[in-house]
């Protein structure tokens, strides 16, 4: 971890790019009382336990720190935050980040989450469209009726309405190839295994099947042939 002074300037202390784990004691030490902003982002931190030492925060910027799903279980209460960033990490479980974000900052109003597979937003995702992004929205405000901003853009009072009324059901779920892969039994794979024939390297020396070839003689030019079946008699 490097110890090295930390930028901190009218309330907004910043530590990033500095490999650490966990968050540092001598900044809780030093700024725990004064900042108003931490910027902890491009680091290596697994778990968030400290922030709560931080006494006067309103803005957190956690980017591009390999957040899971299980370091975002160890998020403290936050009461007086308002910005939440956590783009750029590996959390995956929407829910259960909702789930820590009422129950531990209950007054945030702009959150962003680009760059996470929880997001479905098609510059981090070719596997996701508009229409994702639109459900994702709403899922997120009908959970966090208090945001304002989430992600690149603002929530309009039609959002508002729409996510009031179809929020809930909105849930946009996408099953990983690892979910497969758990749930596929070893009968699975072994059929698979021997449904698989690929063409043999030669041709076989006494082959079972045999085929002629040949060329017929007759024509039929009668009046219910193909050909006539459209001509009438007046076409003759």
């Amino acid at each position: 971890m490097n110890l090295e002074v930390a930028s901190f300037q009218n309330g907004q202390l910043s530590y990033a790019s500095r490999d650490c784990e966990t968050i540092p004691v001598h900044l809780i030490e030093q700024f725990g009382q004064l900042a108003t902003r931490i910027d902890l982002s491009d680091n290596c931190l697994n778990s968030l336990s400290g922030l709560e030492k931080f006494s006067n925060l309103k803005e957190v910027v956690l980017d591009k720190n390999g957040l899971t799903d299980e370091a975002v279980n160890s998020l403290p209460i936050l009461p007086a935050v308002e910005t939440l960033s956590l783009n750029k990490n590996k959390i995956r479980d929407l829910d259960n980040l909702l789930r820590v974000i009422e129950s531990c900052i209950p007054n945030l109003t702009y959150l962003s989450l680009l760059g996470n597979e929880a997001c479905p937003d098609q510059l981090s995702s070719s596997d996701t469209d508009e229409d994702d992004y639109r459900r994702y929205r709403l899922y997120i405000l009908c959970h966090l009726p208090k945001l304002k901003f989430l992600d690149f853009s603002p929530f309009r009072e039609s959002d508002r309405k729409e996510a009031a009324l179809k929020g809930p059901f909105l849930k946009v779920v996408r099953p990983s190839m690892d979910h497969f892969k758990e749930n596929e039994s070893s009968e699975d794979r072994e059929g698979k295994a021997s449904d698989y024939k690929p063409l043999p390297n030669k041709l076989r020396d006494n082959p079972g099947n045999k085929a002629t070839f040949g060329k017929c003689r007759y024509v039929y030019y009668g009046r219910h042939s193909e050909g006539n079946r459209f001509i009438r008699n007046n076409d003759l």
